[in-house]
């Protein structure tokens, strides 16, 4: 809504009452309509992600706002937490429901022996009809009770759900044999069996349902279930096991051989190697010694580490993996909107077919008990449920195994757009290369030295986090070269720094000695290997040039060569200089480049490509790309490691590796084929139900069966999502 644009809160609800994407419909439409407020609500997770205008509206307008629409609301602060109160209300639910499947099943055998003479083509009653009515009448009213407490809230919120078409016409069978039974009206039909077969095979669809549902969720529970509970914190010359919430940044902890590191942190002694999968999807396992970063959730394999925690509590990167995991969970892809536009509208269309099928039978055939089967049968078929869902279970099931794979989706529009992917533009320093760059040499001109070179470089890199910078700190540090003292200051984008020594001024044009005035054979020289160049000018005269090497990444070539096999067309921007360029497109087998981009020229190439209606993705380091990356369709984060750049793009790797992208794409792309898949199943069920219902081809007892099975198929082929696994390179 566009009232709504300016919201500037989020709050995300756990909600309880919904039993059809119809009763989803309902709350997001009750909740759109407050002042300042725009709502999405997930059916399959039971949440509801609301964002809005603290001057227009509050928490508990918005809860007060669910309440009014006939169902129950909370909001969610801490996903742990409200995950485990979820898991315990959902057993207590599966508990329940069980109990009153296996009381209806019980109930209902023995009224199915009526349908056996049916089929022989006669009418004649196997059990007495008081019997009949004794043993449907707990089947309609207890077991069945579920539905009269769901239409009700539905009709009292001022909408309908499903639970208002099966309350409708399992009521008018069952009223229909009762008044028939107590009159003694011996020359009609009674339909005790049918409505308590449909009442009983809905049972036991929302039982299915409901356990395939659970399964949806099966990565997000392995995630959370990855920390410890305890972290051995070393507390003066003691050691402690000390509760997970008690640990604080600065505490140092041990980990010991076989145990799950508790909380993120730098080793300070010890030795080991570690398993990471549960981060980057990758088996092999990481060496680790003092100084490196560790992270809660992964395993110690076999020395004994002691650590110092950096990040605890919600601030470690499993905590944001989960975080964002579930967020993207409860979130829509655009392709969701059409289901959700046809169940705000289908129930009062198919109580009108109903209503038109028991008129035009009766009015045609002359036989009440007919129609009356006939708009049962359409009412019981017509659940929405399958297209409520269709893409959420995808969706569900789909992010959850990308975090797996160390593939972390912001939400539902990223995944479909990811796999809409028609170009996508790459970095070159940190993406194809290794993102390590080194110095491997220095040249002098102009009467100057190789330390006059390195000496100016240095000072003017100081404090720089530039990979370029750190090389360069790094060689001068190595040979003994300490950096002046600069004024004056000035960092130009993409063109490098300038600074004054003492009187003098001094530049550096970090890979682009364009404009620090070089001979073109040095540079030619020095960019052949794919090296980046670095000149360096001082008192307005050229001194030098210096060589940086970062290596191309293993992977690179094959991941270029697989995006291509995806029809997915690759364009590398950099602002290193052409020779540069030229040198590592080939290696990586990039057809496509363009050398001497601005940070700012790059977002501009990506604006270019989508203004002529291209789907077109960026992949960088989330920092020096992040105008291009917030231009993209879609944008992907690579080797985010413990900085979880998740802020700052809607895909992020966790692997440091160009082959995680396609690995991305093709998850996407099988989620989108589930989705597609699901969106069919409903839809078709539906439209050819439906009418076979109204002309009287389907009994009400084959059309809950039906009704049933189509929302545990759906269910269960996006379930068949868990088996996806990255594929393995060729070469």
């Amino acid at each position: 809504m566009a009232g709504n644009a300016a919201a500037a809160e989020r709050i995300d609800l756990g909600l309880t009452g919904m039993t059809c994407a119809a009763c989803a419909a309902r709350i997001e439409k009750a909740l759109n309509r407050l002042p300042g407020v725009t709502a999405n609500v997930n059916f399959a997770t039971e949440t509801a992600n609301v964002g809005f205008d603290p001057a227009r509206a509050t928490p508990s307008q918005v809860l007060a706002a669910v309440a009014r629409a006939g169902y129950g609301a909370s909001i969610r602060r801490d996903v742990r937490e409200d995950r485990k109160r979820d898991q315990a209300r959902k057993a207590a639910e599966l508990v329940e429901l069980r109990r009153e499947f296996v009381v209806a099943a019980a109930l209902t055998v023995p009224l199915l022996v009526q349908m056996i003479p049916m089929m022989s083509g006669t009418h004649e009653d196997w059990l007495p009809r008081w019997l009949q009515l004794v043993l449907a009448t707990p089947v309609q009213l207890w077991t069945g009770r579920r539905f009269y407490v769901g239409a009700w809230h539905a009709l009292r919120g001022g909408g309908a759900n499903m639970d208002v078409l099966v309350a409708l016409g399992t009521t008018m069978a069952y009223a229909w044999s009762v008044v028939v039974t107590l009159l003694g009206l011996h020359g009609q039909h009674v339909y005790f069996e049918a409505g308590a077969a449909v009442v009983t095979l809905l049972l036991l669809g929302k039982l299915l349902e409901a356990r395939a549902k659970a399964g949806t969720s099966a990565a997000l529970e392995g995630l959370l279930r990855l920390s410890p509970k305890t972290a051995h914190v070393v507390r003066g010359d003691a050691t402690a096991d000390v509760p997970l919430p008690a640990v604080v940044v600065g505490d140092r902890f041990l980990v010991r051989a076989g145990e799950s590191v508790p909380v993120d942190g730098v080793v300070r002694e010890g030795a080991s190697s570690v398993d990471e999968s549960m981060l980057s999807g990758e088996s092999h396992l990481v060496a680790k010694a003092p100084g490196a970063k560790v992270f809660a959730g992964s395993v110690n394999q076999d020395g004994l580490l002691a650590c110092d925690a950096t990040g605890v509590g919600g601030d470690t990167l499993l905590a944001g993996i989960v975080r964002l995991v579930a967020e993207a969970q409860g979130t829509k892809a655009p392709i969701q909107r059409l289901a959700d536009r046809v169940s705000g509208v289908f129930v009062p269309i198919v109580v009108a077919v109903a209503l038109v099928a028991f008129g035009v039978t009766w009015w045609l055939g002359g036989d009440a008990a007919r129609a009356l089967v006939n708009a049962v049968a359409v009412l019981v078929i017509a659940c929405p449920c399958a297209l409520g869902l269709a893409t959420p279970t995808a969706i569900m099931v789909g992010t959850g195994r990308g975090a797996q794979s160390g593939i972390l989706i912001r939400n539902a529009s990223a995944l479909e757009l990811a796999g809409r992917l028609e170009t996508l533009i790459v970095d070159k320093t940190g993406t194809l290369t290794e993102g390590r760059p080194a110095v491997v040499d220095v040249v002098a001109i102009d009467g100057a030295t190789r330390r006059d070179v390195l000496e100016t470089a240095a000072a003017l890199e100081q404090g720089s986090t530039h990979p370029l910078a750190k090389a360069i700190a790094a060689a001068a540090q190595a040979e003994g070269v300490a950096p002046l003292p600069i004024a004056d200051f000035m960092a130009r984008p993409g063109r490098g720094v300038a600074a004054r020594i003492g009187g003098d001024a001094v530049a550096s044009a970090l890979g682009s000695p364009e404009h620090v005035s070089l001979p073109a054979q040095t540079v030619a020289e020095l960019s052949r290997a794919g090296n980046t160049v670095v000149a360096v000018a001082r008192a307005g005269r050229a001194i030098g040039a210096i060589a940086i090497a970062d290596a191309l990444r293993l992977t690179s070539a094959e991941a270029v060569r697989r995006l291509a096999g995806a029809g997915i067309r690759v364009i590398m921007l950099t602002g290193d200089n052409a020779a540069t360029a030229q040198a590592v497109a080939q290696r990586a087998g990039i057809v496509e480049f363009r050398a001497n981009v601005l940070p700012k020229d790059k977002a501009d190439a990506v604006r270019a490509l989508k203004a002529q209606g291209i789907v077109t993705g960026m992949v960088g380091d989330g920092i020096n790309d992040a105008p291009a990356l917030a231009a993209a369709d879609v944008s992907f984060a690579i080797g985010a490691g413990s900085d979880i750049a998740v802020e700052a793009a809607d895909v992020t790797l966790i692997r440091a590796d160009l082959t995680a992208v396609v690995d991305a794409i093709l998850l996407s792309r099988a989620t989108l084929r589930k989705i597609r898949q699901n969106l069919f199943f409903a839809f078709a069920y539906n439209v050819l139900g439906i009418p076979l219902a109204a002309v009287g081809m389907l009994n009400p007892v084959i059309a809950g069966a039906a009704m049933a099975a189509s929302s545990v198929s759906v269910v269960g082929n996006a379930l068949l999502l868990r088996r996806w696994k990255p594929p393995q390179p060729t070469s």
